[in-house]
């Protein structure tokens, strides 16, 4: 396709093709710079920040599963002032979207991270409220409609970048959260965040994980991430972003066909350096076999 579009806009920012590195997986770019030029991706999303550093959880924090992997990685980070100082330049000179993942234990962290990323050259922000609410018995903020509501209109009276919330699937209802986020100000949202999962030693009859949980990612939550994500897509005017299990292009152009406007590409990342730009010239390469002058036309196209 080469003459066709594949620019995409989500709430007033232009990306030059729809394939986003998703936060967690890609940390901040440079490793994945050494073996390509990142500008050729339509954005990143940063490992997720907070207001100070984190060590992560304890080891280990990474297990395989079918199809799929479980982290408990725990938001490792070097904290908001090292990312703004040594991050946020270098990612900067790069001609690619930035995101700007924040995270928080209350809602006076998230609202302090907003202020503070408002303030800085990030293209975007994307709110984790994937993290347990300290102050509400580690309930996380995703969870229940209310208090997605609560976060994302305190963080709305603060932000002056773009608002995307990424929103948790460990929930009853995947509608009611999302209209919630919504209607609390957020111009769009980003799902699917990982799935609480466990492993076993049977041997040893112990975790695998030291935290005994983690989030389940990989091809095994796809099918679940496209249903979450065309449920989500149809009860919300904003744009939705769809990530969960892509590993290969027809992956990506079923989000969006479902209803996302663009996707991220999470733990591809790890068993494959290059799947990002492999994705991005397979999305091409549909689009020329199909005669599609541009992607934006594949969106919501799904015959029920």
């Amino acid at each position: 396709m080469t003459d066709g579009n594949m620019k995409v806009n989500i709430a007033g920012v232009e990306f030059k093709n729809p394939v986003i590195a998703a936060s967690g997986t890609f940390g901040f770019g440079r490793e994945y710079g050494e073996y390509y030029d990142i500008a050729c991706l339509g954005g990143i999303s940063v490992k997720g920040l907070t207001p100070e550093p984190r060590a992560g959880n304890a080891a280990p924090r990474v297990a395989e599963t079918p199809s799929g992997m479980l982290n408990s990685v725990g938001l490792q980070n070097p904290g908001i002032d090292a990312f703004l100082a040594q991050e946020l330049p270098a990612l900067r000179a790069k001609d690619v979207v930035i995101l700007a993942n924040a995270a928080g234990r209350s809602v006076d962290e998230y609202v302090y991270m907003a202020r503070r990323l408002s303030d800085s050259a990030v293209d975007m922000i994307e709110l984790n409220i994937s993290c347990p609410n300290v102050k509400q018995g580690g309930v996380a903020f995703g969870a229940l409609p209310q208090s997605v509501y609560d976060v994302v209109s305190a963080v709305r009276k603060v932000c002056t970048k773009p608002l995307m919330v990424k929103l948790s699937p460990n929930t009853a209802d995947i509608t009611l959260t999302a209209r919630a986020a919504e209607d609390a100000g957020a111009d769009a949202l980003s799902l699917i965040n990982t799935l609480t999962g466990m492993a076993i030693d049977l041997d040893r009859r112990r975790p695998i994980l030291a935290n005994v949980t983690g989030g389940l990612s990989g091809p095994a939550v796809k099918p679940v991430a496209l249903r979450m994500v065309y449920q989500a897509a149809h009860a919300v005017r904003i744009p939705v972003v769809g990530m969960g299990g892509i590993m290969t292009a027809r992956d990506a152009l079923e989000f969006l066909v479902c209803g996302a406007r663009a996707i991220m590409v999470g733990t591809a990342n790890f068993s494959d350096p290059f799947a990002c730009p492999r994705i991005i010239e397979g999305i091409k390469d549909y689009c020329a076999q199909h005669h599609i002058a541009d992607i934006n036309a594949l969106v919501n196209t799904l015959a029920v």
